[in-house]
């Protein structure tokens, strides 16, 4: 496998991965890092053929190759192809758009699409509670009516705020990691679910004065910035941290997505925060891609099929 020093820039990075079979090399040596199995049934006595392209299973007699049971599943594109898009996905801090990445990879836009969607399918968030300090809040995603036409404007913006976007609620440890999630409302019910999933009891938490907050005391060290007395920060008491993950998120959104359907709205947020989770941990990026392709190897493929139903 390679040594994640090896590469600083994207020529060197094409330098390496030059052809097929280093890039098969590189997976292998991550997916079986813990030594070879079938992923149909788990067994480890397996058996190579066509010149180490593919595999057979000991136990259940199944054949399978390097990619089958992970997100490159079940394609056909070569490996460079996916390696490709790996780095232009995680190296971004906006991320990359569909026709952006057909271009660089010699792709088609549905094409580039369906890998851009699988890759973020495996930047999923940590699941365990956060401890120390957290800083929580709400924001809301969808077009500007500003910028709709006016019969489309009329018809869809019938109030203000969040009326006809979707909510998505997020907690950042002071310590750095992310956390967020797309959610049925801001009311108090669904956000005091996120925070009872997403933060430990007893720790630290900060957000401003929405009343969905209350009653945050009874289980956390709870102190608020009152936003609408134009108090920002009083102390160490800010949500400055999360804010500023929501306006990296939404120049994503407006520069690069352009538009993110609620359907799929979760695997954008997921993407934006595994890169500044990483990024937070002082990852370069050849360990940003190493963490990417073990994701990628771990994961599930994600069907065409279920991705456009």
């Amino acid at each position: 496998m390679i040594n994640v020093t090896e590469f600083r820039s994207l020529a060197e990075f094409m330098e390496h991965f030059h052809d097929e079979q280093t890039c098969r090399e590189h997976f292998a040596a991550i997916r079986f890092r813990d030594g070879t199995y079938c992923p149909h049934c788990g067994h480890t006595k397996i058996y190579t053929f066509g010149n180490g392209k593919r595999y057979r299973c000991a136990d259940c007699k199944k054949d399978f190759t390097i990619v089958t049971g992970t997100v490159f599943g079940e394609t056909k594109l070569p490996l460079r192809k996916w390696f490709i898009a790996i780095y232009l996905l995680a190296n971004s801090s906006k991320g990359i758009s569909s026709v952006q990445l057909s271009q660089h990879a010699g792709v088609t836009q549905k094409t580039a699409w369906f890998m851009d969607h699988r890759l973020r399918s495996a930047m999923k968030q940590n699941k365990g509670q956060l401890q120390g300090t957290i800083e929580a809040d709400e924001t809301f995603i969808g077009g500007l009516s500003k910028n709709m036409h006016k019969k489309k404007r009329e018809a869809k913006i019938t109030g203000t705020g969040g009326v006809n976007k979707t909510p998505v609620f997020g907690m950042k440890s002071r310590d750095g990691e992310i956390r967020a999630q797309v959610v049925p409302s801001v009311g108090m019910v669904d956000l005091h679910k996120a925070i009872d999933q997403n933060v430990a009891k007893g720790a630290t938490l900060f957000t401003d004065q929405w009343v969905a907050y209350r009653g945050l005391k009874m289980s956390y060290k709870h102190s608020i910035v009152n936003h609408s007395n134009k108090e920002y920060v009083r102390g160490d008491v800010h949500t400055n941290s999360i804010e500023s993950f929501w306006a990296l998120f939404k120049r994503a959104y407006h520069g690069i997505y352009h538009q993110m359907s609620k359907k799929h709205l979760q695997k954008y947020v997921d993407e934006c925060a595994f890169r500044l989770n990483l990024k937070s941990q002082e990852m370069e990026f050849p360990q940003v891609f190493a963490q990417t392709v073990t994701r990628a190897a771990d994961g599930q493929h994600l069907p065409y099929k279920e991705l456009i139903a």
